[in-house]
C-alpha cells in the first residue's frame, strides 16, 4: 500500500436516532427517556476513524430530497469525507433508530432503508463509480447494499483490497457470494450466527466461517475478547474495561475504521485489530454526539490494549 492510502467506501449514510431508556426498560410499556438525533451508517462511521488515523477517503451512498439529506451531506463535509453520493429529490432519506437501556446496550433497532436496496444496483454501473474505484487503493462496503450491488463492486475492484461490514444478521447473508473475495469482513456474534445457522465461538465458529469461503474475519461481543483469523491463524484480543460507558452504539464501526486504516499502513491483522479494540473502546467512552480522539488519547488507549492471544 501507499504511504498515504486512498480508501473509497460505499454504503450507509443516514440519519441515526438514539432514544436512551432513563431507567429500568419496561418492554410493552412507556418508558421515559432521551432521543438523540445524528448522522451515522455503517461505512460512515467507519469512515470517520479511518480519516482521523491519516487515510483519505471518499463516499459513494443515496439520500432523498429532504433536509435530512442536506443534514448528511454536512456531516460528511465536517469529517472531511470526499462526498460522491447520489440524491433522489422524490425519496426520503434513510435512516435507522436504536432503542437503548440505560446502560448503552441496544434494545431494538429499527431499518427505513429502502432507498438503498432500490438504488444501489444501478448507482454501481455509473462511470463516475467506476472512476473513483479506479482511484482507490481499496474499498470499504456495508450490507446495506443488495448482493447484486455487492457482487458488481467485488468484480469492478479488480484486485484491490475489499473490506466489508456485516450492518445486521437480516443483512449480513448478502455477503456470502463475495466470501472469497473480501480482505476482511467485521462482524458480530450474532451476525456469525445468522451465517452459520448457529452460535458457535472460537474455533468452531472460524472454521464455519471458512467453510462457507471466507479467508478473513473479525467478530465482535460486546465486552467480550475479540475474535481475529485470517491466513496465519485465529486469535483474540481481550478489550479494556472502559472508563465510562456512554454509549455502545458505533464502537463496532469506530473498530473496522481504524483497523481497515492500520491494514492500509501495512500492519499484519493481529496488529492492525490491537488499534480497532483501542478506537471502539474510546467510542463506548465518548459523551459527544459524535466519538472523536485526538492521537495523544489514541495513542494512550492503545496502550491499554493487550496483545493478540492464539486460539488453541
Amino acid at each position: 500500500m501507499p504511504t498515504s492510502p486512498r480508501i473509497l467506501a460505499l454504503g450507509g449514510a443516514h440519519i441515526d436516532r438514539r432514544g436512551q431508556v432513563s431507567g429500568p426498560y419496561v418492554p410493552a410499556a412507556s418508558n421515559p427517556g432521551i432521543m438523540h438525533e445524528d448522522v451515522g451508517g455503517g461505512v460512515f462511521n467507519a469512515l470517520r476513524s479511518v480519516v482521523k488515523r491519516g487515510v483519505t477517503a471518499s463516499l459513494m451512498s443515496v439520500r432523498g430530497g429532504d433536509a435530512a439529506a442536506e443534514t448528511v451531506a454536512s456531516a460528511i463535509a465536517q469529517a472531511d469525507i470526499e462526498d460522491l453520493s447520489v440524491v433522489f429529490l422524490d425519496r426520503t432519506t434513510p435512516s435507522y433508530t436504536a432503542l437503548i437501556d440505560r446502560e448503552g446496550e441496544l434494545i431494538v433497532g429499527f431499518a427505513d432503508m429502502g432507498l438503498y436496496d432500490l438504488a444501489f444496483p444501478r448507482q454501481i454501473r455509473r462511470a463516475k463509480v467506476r472512476e473513483a474505484i479506479a482511484a482507490a487503493d481499496a474499498i470499504l462496503c456495508d450490507a446495506n447494499l443488495p448482493t447484486a450491488a455487492l457482487e458488481r463492486l467485488v468484480m469492478q475492484a479488480d484486485g484491490r483490497p475489499v473490506f466489508a461490514i456485516a450492518i445486521s444478521p437480516a443483512k449480513v447473508v448478502r455477503m456470502i457470494p463475495l466470501f472469497p473475495d473480501l480482505a476482511v469482513l467485521f462482524m458480530n456474534r450474532r451476525e456469525a450466527a445468522a451465517l452459520l445457522g448457529t452460535d458457535l465461538s472460537g474455533q468452531d465458529l472460524v472454521t464455519g466461517l471458512r467453510r462457507l469461503g471466507l479467508r478473513a474475519g473479525v467478530v465482535t461481543a460486546g465486552g467480550a475478547p475479540v475474535l481475529g483469523f485470517d491466513e496465519s491463524g485465529v486469535f483474540e484480543i481481550d478489550p479494556p474495561a472502559p472508563r465510562r460507558v456512554a454509549d455502545v452504539t458505533g464502537a463496532g464501526d469506530a473498530l473496522t475504521g481504524a483497523t481497515v486504516a492500520a491494514l492500509l499502513r501495512g500492519l499484519p491483522l493481529r496488529a492492525a485489530l490491537r488499534e480497532g479494540v483501542a478506537a471502539a473502546v474510546l467510542a463506548i467512552e465518548s459523551t459527544e454526539a459524535v466519538p472523536s480522539f485526538t492521537s495523544a488519547s489514541f495513542t494512550q488507549g492503545l496502550a491499554l490494549v493487550p496483545d493478540a492471544r492464539e486460539v488453541a
